[in-house]
């Protein structure tokens, strides 16, 4: 399986999107500084994810989280109260 997640961060109220073939690995790596782009914002949390069979099908729709309309759509899946 492969997987388009966000994370967030709490502390500095970031949104990171993402896709990979391992949850738990890729959490730990961005929480443990191995992912440059992340690294100063940690700690991060999974706040949604959607499981696709192919890698292509999970990069795109981490691409569409990253428009205009992947952020409308994500603001009605997440809730950070």
């Amino acid at each position: 399986m492969f997987y388009a997640y966000v994370l967030y961060s709490p502390k500095f109220k970031r949104f990171y999107k993402g896709q990979t073939e391992n949850l738990n690995i890729r959490l730990n790596q961005h929480n443990t500084g191995r992912v440059k782009s992340t690294k100063a914002y940690t700690p991060w949390e999974i706040v949604y994810f959607e499981e696709f069979w192919q890698r292509k099908d999970a990069l795109e729709r981490e691409c569409y989280f990253k428009t205009a309309a992947g952020r409308r759509f994500l603001k009605t899946k997440i809730d950070l109260q």
